[in-house]
């Protein structure tokens, strides 16, 4: 289910994190879904329990998930508000970071291309 990439300077709990949110927003984990417990996850990784533990709380802050004593995490039954509000706050950034080009003079032509290669699946160059 999840897998790190230790290359990348992103924490370990971030990089969870983002796979629980990017397999909920492409259905990959359903609403009520549970997740693997810490330690299943810890031993498959190799990875410290704590670090684990520190991604599903903040997977619960998120409201990405719900924790049931005795029971597990699960993802919240609410995802479709959930993804509505990640998509909200992932436009506010892309508009912003659109405004910082603009001021540092990328082009309209530039920007649009960026945003068609994104689209496209083209590789940054």
């Amino acid at each position: 289910m999840f897998h790190i990439a230790t290359g990348d300077k992103t924490p370990i709990y971030e990089q969870l994190c983002r796979q629980v949110r990017e397999q909920i927003a492409l259905g990959v984990l359903e609403p009520g879904a549970p997740l693997p417990s810490v330690r299943s996850v810890s031993s498959s990784l190799g990875i410290n329990p704590n670090t684990i533990q520190r991604a599903y709380r903040m997977m619960e802050e998120e409201g990405l998930t719900v924790s049931i004593p005795g029971k597990g995490s699960f993802v919240t039954l609410d995802t479709d508000k959930r993804q509505e509000e990640q998509r909200t706050r992932q436009c506010r950034r892309v508009r912003q970071e659109l405004t910082d080009l603009k001021k540092l003079g990328v082009s309209r032509e530039a920007a649009l291309q960026l945003v068609m290669d994104v689209y496209e699946g083209k590789e940054e160059k």
